[in-house]
């Protein structure tokens, strides 16, 4: 299972966003301006070719999810059966995914966190123990926590937080989730224009 393994908070200061890879935002916002390397100051002022912003946009979602170059692309023809709507689709799969829905959920403080559970064995789909963080999660899927999960000081803290927001499509109570209905566009979380993804790999 390929994920990114390297510094997280390099990716956000190469985009220039912050990714969500860090519970402390505050300190990522104090970089954010100043592009990974040793000419980061000066290399953030070039102009960006219409290419470069395509990439450049690419790698962000790639990034905010989580997920590989192979797996996107993956991702991005399951959304051309949708061609009235291409881009809209792709960010609902991506969306979907089951590590995404476990942070979206706030049982996990980031998508990364939410990964890991995924990946140990921690969260359950339909009461089944489930641990593939790509799983497509559908309408009228249950996700819940083990209880060894729920014992994680992080976890135990969101699951008393009473005043955490939950996407309307989703639904919240104790350690148990619900997938009220599928995703739309606009209940994405990371500010994207899915169109520049859209002619990058229309090129």
């Amino acid at each position: 299972m390929a994920r990114h393994t390297g510094p997280t908070r390099k990716l956000s200061r190469r985009i220039g966003v912050d990714l969500g890879h860090k519970t402390n935002s505050a300190k990522t916002a104090q970089r954010l301006a100043i592009p990974p390397g040793a000419h980061g100051r000066k290399g953030g002022n070039r102009k960006l070719s219409d290419y470069g912003q395509q990439l450049k946009e690419k790698q962000k979602v790639k990034w905010a999810y989580g997920v590989m170059e192979k797996q996107f692309r993956r991702y991005y023809e399951m959304a051309l059966k949708n061609p009235s709507s291409t881009g809209a689709e792709l960010l609902r799969i991506l969306e979907s995914r089951l590590d995404n829905v476990v942070y979206r959920l706030r049982f996990a403080p980031t998508r990364k966190a939410a990964r890991q559970m995924v990946s140990h064995g921690n969260v359950r789909v339909n009461e089944a123990k489930l641990s593939i963080p790509s799983y497509l999660v559908k309408e009228g899927d249950t996700i819940s926590l083990s209880d060894t999960a729920q014992k994680i000081p992080v976890v135990a803290e969101l699951l008393k937080d009473k005043e955490l927001t939950i996407p309307s499509w989703l639904e919240r109570k104790a350690a148990v989730g619900l997938v009220k209905q599928t995703p739309s566009r606009d209940d994405v979380d990371v500010d994207i224009n899915e169109q520049l993804i859209v002619e990058h790999y229309s090129r």
